[in-house]
């Protein structure tokens, strides 16, 4: 470069120069021409055309330079395109956005190490007499999780408690952390050691607490052979210990005790020993009454800690003992000891005699402890007091006495942490509680006779029924399945059951029953694939390629067709199969909330979730009203909360927007109908006459709970409602149906009389009006609700001779329609549910509880001090409508002392009439008591979208309603 010509800058300052056009030609031309080759094949001829007319020197301006080429000339003129002016996607979105991993729950990375071999775990699974299926349920908070902590860390070595907080191994789901409860069942396989150091293969089926989710209890108790229930030492016999313990005895399983949190006793109570024992026997005498109440002319099922079926436990201090197991201790002290003897004497009025060193039934003198108190309760106090005591006295002297080691670092930790160390060094492993569930629960193979009667829809002596009561490994595939497990990401669900009999391998094709298939209506069934089989364990699972009889299973990829239950059988060989019964649970699903997403184009987003969260809770249902609503029914508040995490967060990830809740109703009558209602049918040849009028008290619950059933030959349904009902020869021989369905709370008797009635001509008939009887009975008259607790009489009715003038066409409307006029004649009204409240409270707050349950239309029916603890129980009853945010607003009144749990217990009539037009409902003011049923119905109509009133009109014929008109009925009914 001339240095001259350029200062130092890089600015030009030598001579003028030529124009600087031509260069400027040339540099346009060489940055257009590289945009002009794009399309040059076709614009050649163009541009030679435009050549002439353009000018050379013509200035292009900035906006009209073409920096690009256009669509058409990248593309071609035979391409629709469409061109953006701008981003359509914000700048805080990236362009691909990265792959989220979801993650709803807690799982182990690797397999932890155990202090036995998979190996021997799997191959145990082979011989049914070492295994044990077992449920624990109790009360919420009464100690099932911690539990199972304590069996989990003394079979995993790295599993431990760090810092005074429980790991609760089987909470999951990230939601069961957040919350402190367990929302869903979850399985445990471990094999465990009892005292004989024998070792069983312990399938634990750890289940919620809470009443609201004792769906998950039903579902753990179909697969299982026996149920522990636990019970809070200081707590007692609480609601749902009541509940699980008669449904344990209505599944039919055997039921042992654990007293858990004993530490409690001494520690928050500070009761004297003596006391303690005291306690303790009242809550085993509570449990022994309950179960003499349930179990209906069986043998004796007490529970005792002498028969070796109770065990004391205290899940935060790790130690669990059974009166054998702690007599072993005395026998390994102190050597010579014949334990099973002493083991008898150690409970019950027993007291040892130090001089004559034997045990009388009388107390040698006044100070002399009952054997309990004195060998069991006494060192335990010590034990617990020497710890918290002066430690660094009495800590070493004590740990020497008992064979304790502790190191240096233990000797500094801080009391709770020492304690718990103490003590499960002091009682070592768990082997009692695994004696009581050895000796007092079946094992699959002795229990499979009992298991296949209760549950098995088919006959019990078909052949395949036999091969299953035997649990043959070899025999035909059968595979109960009862619940769903989402996978971590809840994009699918892992099926989990157990193996009735026969072996079930990886990646078999087998057949899938589900709950509505039965031999005259195969619709329900599917093949599919299995894939991998685990063997659960909570955080991490084990995989196996088979699994034989009598063993629970997580299987993979037959999940589509599943919904609540299934059965699982061979591809092709026995066409006999029958299904296994739908799980019966022990309370309704009546809250429900109507859902819809908050933008209208991502339903199909929200019905996929509802179709998973269907699977994965047992007890929800998931209905369509007419008005095109979702409807989601659960059992309480805390259930339906769950469901709509579930939904937004997991199934869906949509905004959905949710009603207030209501629950459901249903309609009854309290009279006879005021006259005979008749209806024809469309073509005039057929004529119905019925009448309703109220059931006996307690006969809806009798054929609810299926203490009465349909299928009953006729001479003993005949039997039953003659001896407890009270009813004559003739109609309890001509019951037709109960409906909606075979357990459903109506039921429609023939009472018409062959003098009158020809009866080959109704017989004809009798399927189309009982479908027509149980269509009106599953929505009724007044807001499309069930109808409960009604008997429909059929008095008369003219048939038509000919097959072709009587068919379903004709007669199940007709049916439906007398039904409802009777229904409507014979004084209507609602029934809402009624919830069963526990509140528990400290005695100054029991005024607070009364004043809230009478705010909300409940009544209190019972409170009681709860004994050697300052609590008060009190027991009461509530609507269930009333009952939203009432557990909110009793924490609220009284400070957040008292607690409590509701359930759905009954139907209790609506007060006030349905059907009086006089009153008016004033939107926004709370109506009084007698407006409550016409309130009701009105706005259950409105939600439903269904025409303001009830027009008795639409059932009428013209000839009913002349009748009607004849007979001055028709006043207070206005058309």
């Amino acid at each position: 470069m001339d240095q001259e010509l350029y200062d130092e800058f890089g600015n030009y300052v030598g001579p003028e120069l030529d124009s600087d056009d031509d260069d400027n030609e040339d540099s346009d031309e060489d940055r257009d021409e590289p945009y002009g080759d794009y399309g040059a094949d076709e614009d050649e001829d163009m541009d030679a055309d435009d050549a002439d007319d353009v000018p050379e020197m013509q200035v292009v301006l900035h906006e009209d330079k073409k920096y690009y080429p256009t669509a058409e000339e990248v593309y071609g003129p035979e391409v629709e395109t469409i061109v953006q002016e701008e981003d359509t996607q914000p700048l805080t979105e990236p362009i691909i956005a990265p792959v989220k991993k979801k993650k709803f729950s807690m799982v182990e990375q690797d397999l932890p190490e155990t202090v036995y071999n998979m190996e021997f775990l799997a191959d145990l699974m082979d011989t049914p007499d070492l295994i044990r299926n077992v449920t624990l349920c109790g009360h919420l908070h009464h100690g099932k999780t911690s539990f199972v902590d304590c069996l989990v860390s003394q079979t995993h070595p790295e599993i431990d408690v760090k810092d005074d907080k429980d790991i609760r191994y089987t909470d999951t789901l990230f939601t069961e952390q957040e919350r402190g409860v367990s929302i869903k069942a979850s399985p445990v396989t471990l094999v465990l050691p009892d005292s004989k150091n024998k070792s069983f293969l312990v399938n634990v089926f750890d289940t919620p607490g809470h009443v609201n989710f004792s769906d998950e209890v039903t579902a753990a108790f179909r697969i299982s052979d026996g149920a522990v229930v636990f019970v809070d030492a200081a707590e007692g016999v609480m609601l749902n210990t009541e509940r699980l313990i008669k449904h344990a005895i209505q599944e039919k399983l055997p039921v042992t005790i654990c007293i858990n949190k004993i530490d409690r006793l001494i520690l928050e109570l500070k009761l004297p020993p003596t006391d303690a024992y005291f306690k303790l026997r009242h809550i085993l005498e509570e449990i022994n009454a309950l179960i003499s109440v349930y179990a209906e002319d069986e043998e004796n099922k007490a529970v005792s800690p002498l028969l070796g079926n109770v065990c004391f436990a205290s899940s935060y201090y790790r130690f669990c003992f059974t009166l054998g197991s702690f007599a072993r201790i005395y026998g390994d002290t102190y050597g010579g000891i014949n334990e099973k003897e002493f083991a008898r004497r150690l409970w019950g009025d027993m007291y040892f005699n130090s001089k004559t060193r034997k045990f009388t039934k009388k107390p040698p003198n006044s100070t002399c402890q009952r054997s309990f108190v004195e060998f069991i309760l006494e060192p335990l106090y010590k034990l617990f007091s020497q710890v918290v005591g002066d430690v660094d006295e009495c800590l070493p002297r004590m740990c020497d006495e008992l064979g304790i080691s502790l190191t240096k670092e233990e000797k500094k930790m801080n009391i709770r942490p020492l304690l718990r160390i103490v003590c499960r060094r002091f009682f070592g492993d768990f082997t009692g509680f695994v004696d009581m569930c050895v000796e007092h629960l079946p094992s699959p193979a002795e229990n499979a006779k009992n298991k296949i009667e209760h549950v098995y829809t088919g006959s019990s002596d078909s052949d395949l029924a036999e091969v299953m009561c035997t649990c043959d490994p070899d025999g035909p595939l059968m595979v109960h399945t009862t619940k769903l497990f989402p996978t971590q990401d809840a994009t699918s669900f892992h099926v989990y059951g157990r193996v009735i009999s026969g072996t079930l391998y990886a990646n078999q094709e087998v057949k899938i029953l589900g709950e509505n298939y039965s031999l005259q209506d195969e619709e329900d069934s599917r093949f599919g694939q299995v894939g991998r089989l685990w063997i659960s364990e909570a955080r991490y699972k084990v995989e196996v390629n088979r699994v034989p009889a009598g063993n629970w299973v997580l299987i993979e990829g037959i999940d589509q067709p599943i919904v609540k239950t299934a059965t699982i059988t061979d591809v092709s060989g026995n066409d006999e199969v029958h299904i296994f019964r739908p799980l019966k649970f022990n309370t309704n699903s009546v809250m429900k909330i109507a859902v819809e997403p908050v933008n209208p184009s991502e339903l199909p987003k929200m019905l996929d979730g509802l179709r998973k969260v269907n699977k994965s809770y047992p007890l929800l249902n998931t209905k369509v009203e007419e008005s095109g609503e979702h409807i989601v029914l659960g059992t309480g508040e805390l259930y339906l909360d769950c469901v709509m995490h579930d939904l937004r967060k997991m199934y869906s990830e949509i905004d959905i927007k949710v009603a207030d809740p209501v629950v459901s109703f249903c309609e009854t009558v309290v009279e006879t109908s005021s006259l005979k209602c008749f209806a024809e049918t469309p073509n005039k040849r057929n004529k119905l006459t019925m009448i309703a009028e109220p059931l006996e008290k307690g006969l809806a619950e009798d054929i609810e709970n299926e203490v009465v059933q349909i299928t009953w030959p006729r001479k003993r349904l005949g039997e039953f409602f003659q001896t407890k009902y009270d009813w004559d020869l003739l109609a309890a021989r001509s019951i037709w149906a109960f409906g909606p369905d075979a357990t459903g709370p109506n039921i429609l008797v023939d009472d018409t009389l062959p003098s009158e009635v020809e009866k080959s001509l109704l017989g004809a008939v009798k399927d189309s009006i009982v479908q027509g009887f149980q269509w009106a009975t599953r929505e009724g008259p007044l807001c499309d609700e069930p109808i409960r607790n009604v008997k429909f009489k059929i008095l008369d009715a003219v048939i038509a001779q000919e097959p072709i003038h009587r068919g379903g066409g004709q007669i199940i409307p007709t049916a439906r329609r007398v039904a409802y006029s009777a229904f409507l004649m014979a004084t209507p009204r609602m029934m809402e549910p009624y919830n069963f409240v526990e509140v528990m409270a400290p005695a100054d707050c029991v005024s607070a509880v009364y004043t809230v349950l009478a705010r909300r239309r409940g009544h209190v029916t019972q409170d009681a001090p709860v004994p050697g603890s300052p609590l008060y129980t009190i027991k009461a009853f509530i609507p269930a409508i009333d009952s939203f945010g009432f557990e909110t607003d009793l924490r609220t009144h009284t400070q957040g002392q008292a607690f409590c749990l509701s359930v759905f217990h009954h139907w209790q009539i609506v007060p006030g009439d349905p059907l009086d037009k006089s009153i008016t409902i004033r939107p926004l003011e709370p109506q009084p008591a007698t407006h409550l049923a016409r309130e009701f119905m009105i706005k259950s109509r409105r939600r439903k979208g269904l025409s303001e009133d009830v027009s008795i009109n639409k059932f009428f014929d013209d000839p009913m309603l002349l009748e009607l008109a004849k007979q001055d009925v028709m006043l207070n009914y206005p058309m």
